[in-house]
Order: C-alpha cells, then sequence, then structure tokens
C-alpha cells in the first residue's frame, strides 16, 4: 500500500484513473487477493455500516453507564431547525447513530477505529442516500478511504493513546472527506485537497472520554467531525485547494500527537474528562456498572 497519498495521486493522474482503482489493485497485490475478493469485503463492511445506522435510529439504545443514547433519534426526527430536512442533519444523526450502536456493544465497523467509527458511515451513506449513488460507487469510495487511512497510519498514528482523538475522529473526517469526494466525482488531486481540509480541522484535537468510556464526548465528536469532514467536501468540490499538502498535514497531526501530553491521549486525566462534572459523572457511571455487574 502506498505511504504517501501524493504517490497515489501522481500514480492515478499518469494513469487517468480513479484512487480507488490504484488503491484496490496496490491493496489486491499487498494482499495476494483478487480485487474483487477485496470489493466483496467492503461490500460486506458496507452492510454492517449500514445496519449500525438504522439500528442506532431507532432511538432505544443505552450505553452500560446510560450516558448516551436516544440522541440520533432525536436529530432525526426532532422539531425542525434550520438545517431541517437536509442531508447535512441526516449526516450528523447518522454519526451519532453509529457511535450510539458502539457504546450500547453493538455491531460496527471500526473504520478507522471503534472510537472514529460513525464519521465515515455517515458521511458516504448520508450522501448516497441523499444523491441517489448506487452500491458499487459507495464501494469505490470505501477503498478511498481506506487508502488514506493507511497512509494516516503509516504516518501518523490511528490511535487516541498516540495522537489524541485527531488521531481517531481526525483521520475519520480525512478518510470521509476524501472518499465522498471520489464519489461524487472529484479527481485524485481534489480528494487530496479534501483530505487535508479535513484533517487541518482537526489538528490539536485531544482525546478525553469521561471515565475512560468510548461515550462521552466521543458521541457527538464525531457528529463534529462529520461536520467537518461535509465542510471540506463542499471546498474541495468547488475547486478550493489548501496550501499545504495532505501528506504533511498527516505528518503534522503524527508530530502533534508525539508531544501532546499525556493527560489528553485517552486516559481521561484530562480535558472535559477532569472538569468537575465530568469527574463526577465518571464515578457515578461507573459506580452503576459495577453494581450491575455484581
Amino acid at each position: 500500500m502506498y505511504k504517501a497519498l501524493a504517490d497515489a495521486i501522481r500514480d492515478a493522474e499518469a494513469r487517468g484513473v480513479t484512487l480507488s482503482k490504484v488503491a484496490l489493485e496496490a491493496e489486491a497485490k499487498d494482499q495476494g487477493r483478487t480485487v474483487e475478493s477485496i470489493r466483496d469485503a467492503l461490500r460486506r463492511a458496507l452492510v454492517v455500516m449500514r445496519e449500525a445506522v438504522d439500528r442506532g435510529m431507532i432511538g432505544d439504545l443505552k450505553s452500560s453507564s446510560g450516558l448516551v443514547g436516544g440522541d440520533a433519534a432525536k436529530l432525526r426526527t426532532g422539531p425542525d431547525g434550520p438545517l431541517a430536512n437536509t442531508p447535512f442533519r441526516d449526516v450528523l444523526a447518522r454519526a451519532i447513530a453509529v457511535q450510539e450502536v458502539n457504546a450500547a456493544m453493538g455491531v460496527i465497523v471500526a473504520a478507522p477505529t471503534a472510537g472514529g467509527a460513525g464519521v465515515l458511515p455517515a458521511v458516504l451513506t448520508g450522501i448516497a442516500n441523499a444523491r441517489g449513488i448506487d452500491d458499487e460507487r459507495v464501494i469505490d469510495a470505501l477503498a478511498t478511504a481506506g487508502l488514506i487511512g493507511a497512509v494516516v497510519a503509516e504516518r501518523a498514528s490511528l490511535s487516541g493513546a498516540e495522537g489524541g482523538c485527531q488521531a481517531e475522529t481526525g483521520a475519520a473526517a480525512g478518510m470521509a472527506a476524501g472518499a465522498a469526494v471520489e464519489m461524487l466525482g472529484g479527481s485524485p488531486r481534489q480528494v487530496g485537497h479534501a483530505t487535508a481540509l479535513a484533517q487541518q480541522g482537526t489538528l490539536g484535537l485531544v482525546c478525553d472520554p469521561l471515565g475512560g468510556l468510548v461515550e462521552l464526548p466521543c458521541v457527538f465528536r464525531n457528529a463534529t467531525g462529520a461536520a467537518i469532514a461535509m465542510a471540506a467536501i463542499e471546498m474541495a468540490m468547488a475547486g478550493i485547494e489548501f496550501a499545504i499538502p495532505a501528506d504533511e498535514v498527516i505528518d503534522t497531526m503524527g508530530e502533534i500527537g508525539a508531544n501532546m501530553d499525556v493527560r489528553y491521549r485517552e486516559t481521561a486525566g484530562g480535558g472535559l474528562a477532569a472538569t468537575p462534572t465530568g469527574r463526577r459523572l465518571a464515578k457515578e457511571r461507573l459506580y452503576e456498572i459495577k453494581r450491575a455487574g455484581a
């Protein structure tokens, strides 16, 4: 697989093909598999993603701590806001839905991680639903997302414990933005700009889960990540170019993560987890979990 998004973009442009095509071919070669077998795996992943969205939208799930649950349904059916009945609001609801399923120990696709798993399915399925895009194009987009995620893993990290939430939700936003731009007919170069635009918007984002649980603020950070991805998609598709290449933005994310205080890297020692309310909620909810398991 490619270690730099720039190399994949260069190859795709030289051949006059999409990034998903070069990504699928590279992955098939690395794994000793056929392109179609990889597409089949992505097809299965898409099914699970959609099932998680649908399950979370019902609104009857609660996490084991009781801290999260039911908010995706509020967005889907609640009173009209300024963005009611828009794809944007639908994408936000989808991101929360997947994370509520995750918090309730349901089945999700960890793309790129469980903590950031709501962004990619929300953006891709939300846009596909709004635009009537067929599954084969969504699968192509997933391949492009995989390429971007692999580059992030190679050059930086996908772990909140190593790089903060910028490495999870931030990476997911970059993956979703780049993938959606290809799905919408954007060029490989536009995919790169979308990735850079999304990831620069999450640089420095800390990982501060209350009580160490992937619930608060994680569920809502996924909605924020999806919103950032949507903004990046709009900008890239409009022809806006980010001056810093995606690979250098990713490198910067890795450098920031390496220098981030350990309190802000999934330890619950800082950020929102260390606020008086955060500590109180964590203490109360962890006690309830222990009592329920006794």
